[in-house]
C-alpha cells in the first residue's frame, strides 16, 4: 500500500444534542477521501479521556470546539502528512505523543479520535474493502442492547437508574432482532398512552415517562414484551444501566426512592432482588466508578448469574480494565472510542477483554452524530454486543441501518450473536 495522507481538514459541527463536536476530512495521495466525526457523552466517567471544549460562555455555553479544530489543523495535520494510513498503530502513536498527556487533555480526545478513525476509514476505502472487513472481517452480527425507558441524566422522569433496555436474545438474525425491538417499542408506547403517560423521547430515543422506581419500569417492559408476542426472558431479555455514580454522594447511594441512602451492600441487595424478580441478564455500572469494594461485592453476588458490565468503571482504559480482570471484578466491558481517544487503544481494550474472557459491548454516546463507525467496529472485531440507543432518531438509526447492510453483504456467512454473546452465559 503506497498511498499516504495528503491533507487533513477539520470543522465544528453539531451532535444530536445540539452541542458542537469535531468532524475531520482526510485525503490520501491516491485521491481517496474519508470523513469522521466524534460523539460526546452526557453521562461521563471521571476517568475518561478529555474532549476539549473552548469554555467561551458567549458560544454554545462554553461547549464550542474551535480550539480542538485548530489543533487538528495546526498541530495534528502537519505531523501526519505523508504518513501511511495503513499503519494505524504507528499513526495513533504519533497522535498520542503529540498530545503528551495521560488523558488527551492537551489536544483533546475529540481532535485525536476524529483523525484516527478518518485514517482507518480512508485506508479501508483505498484498499477496496468495507470498513468492517478492514477492521478484522468478522461475520458476527452483534446482539443489540436497546434503550426503551430512560431515566437518570438521560431524562427528567425522576428515575434514578439511567436506562432500561431489551435484548432480543432468541432472534435468528439481526434483521429479525430489530423487528422484535420495533414491536416491543410500539407496545411500550401503546401502554404509556393507555395510562395517560408521556411518550416524549429522552436523549437516546427511549421514552422518559414519570415512574416511581425501577420496578415500575421493569414491569412496563415485561408487559410490553408480552404484548409484542414475545416471551419475556426466553425470547426478549431485560438489562439495566444503573449509572450509580450519579446518585453516589457522601459515601452513600441516594436514588430518588431511597433518599436516606444505601451503602454498597444495600444497593447490591436491591439489584439482587431485581434479578430475582425480572428476566434481567445484564447490569451496567451497578456501583460508582471508584467503589472497587462495592464492585467486588456485586461481582461475587451476581457475576455468576448475569452480565456485570463496566462503563464508568473501566472507561475503555486498559489499565482500569486490567485492575478489574486481576480482581475478578465485572465480566464485561463497555467500549466507547471517545473514552480513550484512538482506534488502536480501543482495539487493545477489546482484545484484552477477549483474552480475559470478558464480554465486549461496543457503545454509542448520548451525543451522537450520523457517523456509523461503531457498527463496523462491532462486526469487524466480533465484539458480540452493541448498545446504540433506541430504535429512533437518525443518529441511532444510522448505526442500525449500517448493521443491516453488513448483514446483507455477508449473506449466508452472517451469524447473529444472540444470547451466546452475553457474559457469563456465553
Amino acid at each position: 500500500m503506497s498511498a499516504t495522507i495528503s491533507a487533513v481538514r477539520a470543522r465544528e459541527i453539531l451532535d444530536s444534542g445540539g452541542r458542537p463536536t469535531v468532524e475531520v476530512d482526510l485525503w490520501l495521495s491516491d485521491g481517496t477521501v474519508a470523513r469522521s466525526s466524534v460523539p460526546s457523552g452526557t453521562s461521563t466517567g471521571r476517568h475518561e479521556a478529555r474532549e476539549l471544549r473552548d469554555g467561551d460562555p458567549e458560544r454554545f455555553a462554553g461547549d464550542g470546539v474551535r480550539t480542538a479544530v485548530a489543533h487538528v489543523r495546526e498541530t495534528i495535520a502537519p505531523a501526519v502528512l505523508g504518513r501511511s494510513p495503513f499503519a494505524q498503530a504507528e499513526l495513533d502513536a504519533v497522535l498520542i505523543e503529540l498530545d503528551g498527556s495521560a488523558d488527551k487533555s492537551v489536544l483533546g480526545a475529540n481532535a485525536l479520535l476524529a483523525v484516527s478513525t478518518a485514517a482507518a476509514r480512508a485506508a479501508a476505502s483505498s484498499s477496496g474493502l468495507p470498513l468492517w472487513r478492514y477492521l478484522g472481517g468478522g461475520t458476527l452480527l452483534p446482539l443489540p442492547m436497546v434503550n426503551i425507558i430512560s431515566g437518570g441524566l438521560h431524562a427528567e422522569a425522576g428515575l434514578a437508574f439511567q436506562d432500561f433496555l431489551i435484548l432480543p436474545v432468541a432472534a435468528t438474525s439481526f434483521r429479525e432482532a430489530l423487528e422484535w425491538v420495533a414491536a416491543v417499542r410500539r407496545a411500550t408506547a401503546e401502554i404509556l398512552r393507555g395510562r395517560g403517560l408521556s411518550t416524549l423521547k429522552a436523549t437516546e430515543g427511549g421514552f422518559g415517562p414519570p415512574l416511581p422506581g425501577p420496578e415500575a419500569a421493569l414491569d412496563l417492559l415485561v408487559e410490553a414484551v408480552a404484548r409484542a408476542g414475545r416471551a419475556p426472558g426466553d425470547e426478549v431479555a431485560l438489562a439495566i444501566d444503573v449509572a450509580a455514580s450519579h446518585f453516589f454522594r457522601a459515601g452513600l447511594y441516594r436514588p430518588a426512592d431511597a433518599p436516606d441512602g444505601l451503602d454498597a451492600c444495600g444497593l447490591v441487595d436491591r439489584l439482587e432482588r431485581l434479578v430475582d424478580d425480572y428476566p434481567i441478564v445484564s447490569i451496567e455500572d451497578g456501583l460508582a466508578e471508584d467503589d472497587w469494594h462495592g464492585w467486588e461485592l456485586l461481582s461475587e453476588r451476581l457475576g455468576g448469574r448475569v452480565q456485570i458490565l463496566g462503563d464508568d468503571l473501566f472507561t475503555t482504559n486498559q489499565a482500569r480494565l486490567g485492575r478489574g480482570i486481576e480482581g475478578g471484578i465485572a465480566n464485561a466491558v463497555l467500549v466507547k472510542m471517545n473514552q480513550i481517544g484512538t482506534l488502536t487503544e480501543t482495539l487493545g481494550v477489546i482484545e484484552q477483554a477477549r483474552v480475559a474472557g470478558y464480554a465486549q459491548v461496543v457503545s454509542a454516546r448520548s451525543g451522537e452524530t450520523g457517523d456509523d463507525f461503531i457498527a463496523d467496529l462491532a462486526v469487524g472485531t466480533a465484539a458480540g454486543q452493541i448498545k446504540i440507543g433506541s430504535l429512533a432518531q437518525s443518529e441511532r438509526l444510522a448505526k442500525y441501518n449500517q448493521l443491516l447492510r453488513i448483514e446483507e453483504q455477508l449473506g449466508a456467512e452472517a451469524c447473529y450473536a444472540g444470547r451466546a454473546a452475553l457474559a457469563p452465559l456465553g
